[in-house]
Protein backbone atom coordinates (compact mmCIF):
# COMPACT_ATOMS: atom_id res chain seq x y z
CA UNK A 1 0.00 0.00 0.00
CA UNK A 2 1.32 3.42 -0.99
CA UNK A 3 2.51 5.47 1.97
CA UNK A 4 0.79 8.88 2.43
CA UNK A 5 2.80 11.92 1.45
CA UNK A 6 3.28 14.97 3.67
CA UNK A 7 3.96 18.45 2.30
CA UNK A 8 6.98 20.15 3.90
CA UNK A 9 8.15 23.47 2.46
CA UNK A 10 7.18 22.63 -1.13
CA UNK A 11 8.30 19.00 -1.09
CA UNK A 12 6.25 15.82 -0.72
CA UNK A 13 7.81 13.34 1.69
CA UNK A 14 6.65 9.89 2.76
CA UNK A 15 4.87 9.95 6.11
CA UNK A 16 7.46 7.74 7.82
CA UNK A 17 10.27 10.04 6.67
CA UNK A 18 8.59 13.41 7.18
CA UNK A 19 10.46 15.42 9.81
CA UNK A 20 11.68 18.84 10.91
CA UNK A 21 14.56 19.88 13.14
CA UNK A 22 14.35 19.34 16.91
CA UNK A 23 15.53 22.96 17.11
CA UNK A 24 12.33 24.20 15.48
CA UNK A 25 10.61 26.57 17.91
CA UNK A 26 7.28 24.99 17.06
CA UNK A 27 8.61 21.83 18.72
CA UNK A 28 10.59 23.53 21.48
CA UNK A 29 8.02 26.13 22.51
CA UNK A 30 4.77 25.58 20.64
CA UNK A 31 5.62 28.70 18.64
CA UNK A 32 3.49 28.50 15.54
CA UNK A 33 -0.07 28.33 14.23
CA UNK A 34 -2.28 25.72 12.62
CA UNK A 35 -5.62 25.03 10.99
CA UNK A 36 -7.81 21.94 10.81
CA UNK A 37 -9.78 21.73 7.56
CA UNK A 38 -12.04 19.11 5.97
CA UNK A 39 -12.59 17.91 2.43
CA UNK A 40 -15.95 16.40 1.52
CA UNK A 41 -16.55 14.48 -1.71
CA UNK A 42 -13.86 16.25 -3.69
CA UNK A 43 -14.33 19.76 -2.28
CA UNK A 44 -12.36 21.47 0.50
CA UNK A 45 -14.96 22.97 2.80
CA UNK A 46 -14.63 26.69 3.59
CA UNK A 47 -10.98 26.63 2.55
CA UNK A 48 -10.68 30.39 2.04
CA UNK A 49 -12.16 31.08 5.49
CA UNK A 50 -9.72 28.65 7.12
CA UNK A 51 -6.75 30.21 5.34
CA UNK A 52 -7.87 33.70 6.33
CA UNK A 53 -7.98 32.54 9.96
CA UNK A 54 -4.55 30.89 9.67
CA UNK A 55 -2.98 34.10 8.43
CA UNK A 56 -4.82 36.15 11.07
CA UNK A 57 -3.43 33.88 13.80
CA UNK A 58 0.07 34.21 12.33
CA UNK A 59 -0.26 38.00 12.17
CA UNK A 60 -1.21 38.18 15.85
CA UNK A 61 1.96 36.34 16.90
CA UNK A 62 4.10 38.29 14.36
CA UNK A 63 4.84 35.19 12.31
CA UNK A 64 5.29 36.00 8.62
CA UNK A 65 4.11 33.07 6.50
CA UNK A 66 6.55 32.90 3.57
CA UNK A 67 3.95 32.11 0.89
CA UNK A 68 0.78 33.91 -0.14
CA UNK A 69 -2.74 32.78 0.71
CA UNK A 70 -3.25 31.74 -2.91
CA UNK A 71 -0.05 29.66 -2.84
CA UNK A 72 -1.15 28.04 0.42
CA UNK A 73 -4.48 27.06 -1.10
CA UNK A 74 -2.71 25.55 -4.11
CA UNK A 75 -0.36 23.61 -1.82
CA UNK A 76 -3.30 22.15 0.13
CA UNK A 77 -5.10 21.12 -3.06
CA UNK A 78 -1.93 19.55 -4.45
CA UNK A 79 -1.34 17.60 -1.22
CA UNK A 80 -4.82 16.12 -1.50
CA UNK A 81 -4.25 15.28 -5.16
CA UNK A 82 -0.92 13.49 -4.67
CA UNK A 83 -2.61 11.40 -2.00
CA UNK A 84 -5.65 10.73 -4.25
CA UNK A 85 -8.05 11.99 -1.58
CA UNK A 86 -11.62 13.24 -1.94
CA UNK A 87 -12.60 13.06 1.76
CA UNK A 88 -10.00 13.97 4.35
CA UNK A 89 -9.02 15.92 7.42
CA UNK A 90 -6.31 18.46 6.57
CA UNK A 91 -3.85 19.82 9.11
CA UNK A 92 -1.89 22.91 8.06
CA UNK A 93 0.96 23.89 10.38
CA UNK A 94 3.27 26.90 10.22
CA UNK A 95 6.09 26.88 12.76
CA UNK A 96 8.45 29.72 13.69
CA UNK A 97 11.26 27.62 12.25
CA UNK A 98 14.65 26.39 13.36
CA UNK A 99 16.46 28.50 15.95
CA UNK A 100 18.58 27.95 19.05
CA UNK A 101 17.55 26.84 22.53
CA UNK A 102 16.68 30.36 23.58
CA UNK A 103 13.25 31.98 23.32
CA UNK A 104 14.17 34.78 20.90
CA UNK A 105 12.15 34.26 17.68
CA UNK A 106 14.60 36.48 15.78
CA UNK A 107 16.96 33.49 15.79
CA UNK A 108 14.43 31.59 13.63
CA UNK A 109 15.21 32.65 10.09
CA UNK A 110 12.61 30.71 8.09
CA UNK A 111 9.20 29.33 9.10
CA UNK A 112 8.32 25.74 8.24
CA UNK A 113 5.08 24.92 6.41
CA UNK A 114 3.64 21.44 6.85
CA UNK A 115 0.44 20.02 5.35
CA UNK A 116 -0.90 16.64 6.47
CA UNK A 117 -3.94 14.94 4.93
CA UNK A 118 -5.35 12.12 7.06
CA UNK A 119 -8.48 10.67 8.63
CA UNK A 120 -9.42 11.82 12.14
CA UNK A 121 -11.62 10.54 14.96
CA UNK A 122 -12.16 13.28 17.54
CA UNK A 123 -14.79 11.38 19.53
CA UNK A 124 -15.97 7.76 19.41
CA UNK A 125 -18.84 6.88 17.08
CA UNK A 126 -21.07 6.08 20.07
CA UNK A 127 -20.88 9.71 21.25
CA UNK A 128 -22.57 10.85 18.04
CA UNK A 129 -25.26 8.18 18.18
CA UNK A 130 -26.27 8.27 21.86
CA UNK A 131 -24.93 11.75 22.62
CA UNK A 132 -21.73 12.65 24.47
CA UNK A 133 -21.29 12.47 28.22
CA UNK A 134 -19.00 15.29 29.31
CA UNK A 135 -17.61 16.93 32.43
CA UNK A 136 -16.90 20.51 33.39
CA UNK A 137 -13.13 20.71 33.75
CA UNK A 138 -11.30 22.41 36.60
CA UNK A 139 -9.00 23.83 33.88
CA UNK A 140 -10.06 27.36 32.96
CA UNK A 141 -9.62 28.77 29.46
CA UNK A 142 -6.59 31.02 29.16
CA UNK A 143 -7.41 34.71 29.50
CA UNK A 144 -7.80 36.74 26.31
CA UNK A 145 -4.75 38.78 27.31
CA UNK A 146 -2.71 35.58 27.62
CA UNK A 147 -2.56 32.64 25.17
CA UNK A 148 -6.07 33.23 23.88
CA UNK A 149 -7.68 30.45 21.86
CA UNK A 150 -8.88 33.12 19.45
CA UNK A 151 -5.42 32.43 18.03
CA UNK A 152 -4.99 28.84 16.82
CA UNK A 153 -1.44 28.50 18.09
CA UNK A 154 0.55 25.30 18.54
CA UNK A 155 0.32 25.79 22.31
CA UNK A 156 -2.72 23.62 23.16
CA UNK A 157 -1.65 22.52 26.64
CA UNK A 158 -4.66 24.30 28.14
CA UNK A 159 -6.97 22.07 26.08
CA UNK A 160 -4.89 18.93 26.56
CA UNK A 161 -5.11 19.23 30.36
CA UNK A 162 -8.91 19.40 30.08
CA UNK A 163 -8.90 16.38 27.77
CA UNK A 164 -6.74 14.44 30.24
CA UNK A 165 -9.27 15.19 32.98
CA UNK A 166 -12.12 13.94 30.76
CA UNK A 167 -10.16 10.74 30.15
CA UNK A 168 -9.52 10.25 33.87
CA UNK A 169 -13.25 10.43 34.57
CA UNK A 170 -14.12 8.25 31.56
CA UNK A 171 -16.05 11.09 29.90
CA UNK A 172 -16.25 11.64 26.17
CA UNK A 173 -15.13 15.26 26.40
CA UNK A 174 -14.78 18.27 28.69
CA UNK A 175 -16.30 21.74 28.86
CA UNK A 176 -13.93 24.57 29.75
CA UNK A 177 -15.06 27.69 31.62
CA UNK A 178 -13.62 31.19 31.50
CA UNK A 179 -11.62 32.53 34.44
CA UNK A 180 -14.86 34.26 35.50
CA UNK A 181 -16.75 30.97 35.52
CA UNK A 182 -18.78 31.43 32.33
CA UNK A 183 -19.07 28.66 29.74
CA UNK A 184 -16.38 29.05 27.07
CA UNK A 185 -15.97 25.99 24.81
CA UNK A 186 -14.67 22.41 24.63
CA UNK A 187 -10.98 21.50 24.28
CA UNK A 188 -11.30 21.70 20.51
CA UNK A 189 -14.95 22.59 19.93
CA UNK A 190 -17.38 25.47 20.25
CA UNK A 191 -20.57 24.91 22.23
CA UNK A 192 -24.26 25.72 21.68
CA UNK A 193 -27.29 25.53 24.00
CA UNK A 194 -31.01 25.50 23.36
CA UNK A 195 -33.02 27.40 25.98
CA UNK A 196 -36.69 28.28 25.37
CA UNK A 197 -36.32 27.41 21.66
CA UNK A 198 -33.46 29.90 21.33
CA UNK A 199 -29.98 28.84 20.22
CA UNK A 200 -27.22 30.36 22.36
CA UNK A 201 -23.44 30.30 22.12
CA UNK A 202 -20.69 32.07 24.11
CA UNK A 203 -19.19 35.16 22.43
CA UNK A 204 -15.65 34.87 21.13
CA UNK A 205 -14.49 37.67 23.46
CA UNK A 206 -14.53 35.03 26.21
CA UNK A 207 -11.45 33.56 24.53
CA UNK A 208 -13.34 30.95 22.51
CA UNK A 209 -12.19 30.20 18.98
CA UNK A 210 -14.18 31.98 16.24
CA UNK A 211 -15.04 28.61 14.75
CA UNK A 212 -15.82 28.07 11.07
CA UNK A 213 -18.38 25.35 11.90
CA UNK A 214 -19.77 27.61 14.64
CA UNK A 215 -20.42 30.30 12.04
CA UNK A 216 -22.03 27.79 9.68
CA UNK A 217 -24.39 26.60 12.43
CA UNK A 218 -25.38 30.19 13.17
CA UNK A 219 -26.06 30.71 9.46
CA UNK A 220 -28.14 27.52 9.26
CA UNK A 221 -30.16 28.64 12.27
CA UNK A 222 -30.86 32.10 10.84
CA UNK A 223 -31.84 30.63 7.46
CA UNK A 224 -34.37 28.37 9.19
CA UNK A 225 -35.96 30.95 11.48
CA UNK A 226 -34.21 29.67 14.60
CA UNK A 227 -33.36 32.59 16.86
CA UNK A 228 -29.61 32.46 17.55
CA UNK A 229 -27.45 34.84 19.57
CA UNK A 230 -24.22 35.13 21.49
CA UNK A 231 -24.38 35.64 25.26
CA UNK A 232 -22.47 34.91 28.43
CA UNK A 233 -23.70 31.55 29.69
CA UNK A 234 -23.59 30.35 33.30
CA UNK A 235 -23.11 26.77 34.44
CA UNK A 236 -26.64 26.86 35.87
CA UNK A 237 -28.00 27.70 32.40
CA UNK A 238 -25.86 24.95 30.92
CA UNK A 239 -27.25 22.30 33.28
CA UNK A 240 -30.83 23.40 32.62
CA UNK A 241 -30.68 23.78 28.84
CA UNK A 242 -33.05 21.57 26.87
CA UNK A 243 -30.25 20.73 24.40
CA UNK A 244 -26.47 21.18 24.21
CA UNK A 245 -24.07 20.32 21.40
CA UNK A 246 -20.47 20.81 20.31
CA UNK A 247 -19.36 22.08 16.90
CA UNK A 248 -15.96 21.93 15.23
CA UNK A 249 -14.16 21.07 12.02
CA UNK A 250 -12.80 17.85 13.46
CA UNK A 251 -15.76 16.93 15.65
CA UNK A 252 -18.40 18.32 13.25
CA UNK A 253 -21.60 18.36 15.39
CA UNK A 254 -21.86 16.30 18.57
CA UNK A 255 -24.99 16.09 20.77
CA UNK A 256 -24.33 16.36 24.52
CA UNK A 257 -26.73 14.43 26.76
CA UNK A 258 -25.00 14.57 30.15
CA UNK A 259 -22.79 17.16 31.85
CA UNK A 260 -21.02 16.33 35.14
CA UNK A 261 -23.73 13.80 36.03
CA UNK A 262 -26.66 16.08 35.13
CA UNK A 263 -28.95 14.84 32.38
CA UNK A 264 -29.56 17.36 29.62
CA UNK A 265 -33.19 17.50 28.50
CA UNK A 266 -34.54 13.97 28.25
CA UNK A 267 -31.05 12.51 28.05
CA UNK A 268 -31.19 12.02 24.27
CA UNK A 269 -30.09 14.14 21.29
CA UNK A 270 -32.76 16.85 20.88
CA UNK A 271 -34.84 17.85 17.87
CA UNK A 272 -32.98 21.11 17.21
CA UNK A 273 -29.63 19.33 17.40
CA UNK A 274 -30.82 16.62 15.00
CA UNK A 275 -32.15 19.25 12.61
CA UNK A 276 -28.88 21.19 12.67
CA UNK A 277 -26.94 17.96 12.01
CA UNK A 278 -29.04 17.14 8.94
CA UNK A 279 -28.83 20.69 7.60
CA UNK A 280 -25.07 20.71 8.21
CA UNK A 281 -24.70 17.54 6.11
CA UNK A 282 -26.53 19.26 3.27
CA UNK A 283 -24.42 22.39 3.69
CA UNK A 284 -21.05 20.61 3.47
CA UNK A 285 -22.28 18.56 0.49
CA UNK A 286 -23.04 21.72 -1.51
CA UNK A 287 -20.10 22.37 -3.90
CA UNK A 288 -20.58 26.13 -3.65
CA UNK A 289 -19.34 25.96 -0.04
CA UNK A 290 -15.97 24.53 -1.00
CA UNK A 291 -13.08 24.61 -3.46
CA UNK A 292 -12.74 21.66 -5.86
CA UNK A 293 -9.76 19.36 -5.51
CA UNK A 294 -9.91 17.94 -9.03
Amino acid sequence: MKEPLVYINGNFIEKSKACISVFDHGFLYGDGVFEGIRAYNGYVFKLKEHIDRLYASAHSIMLKIPISKEEMIKAIIETLRVNSLKDAYIRVIVTRGEGDLGLDPRKCKKPNIIIITEKIEVLPKEAYERGARVIISWIRRDRIDATSHEIKSLNYLNSILAKIEANVFNADEAIILTTDGYVCEGPGENIFLVINDELLTPPTYTGALPGITRQVVMEIAKNNNINVREKLITVHELFNASEVFFTGTGAEIVPIVEISGRKIGDGKPGKTTKFIIEEFKKYVADPKNGIPIY
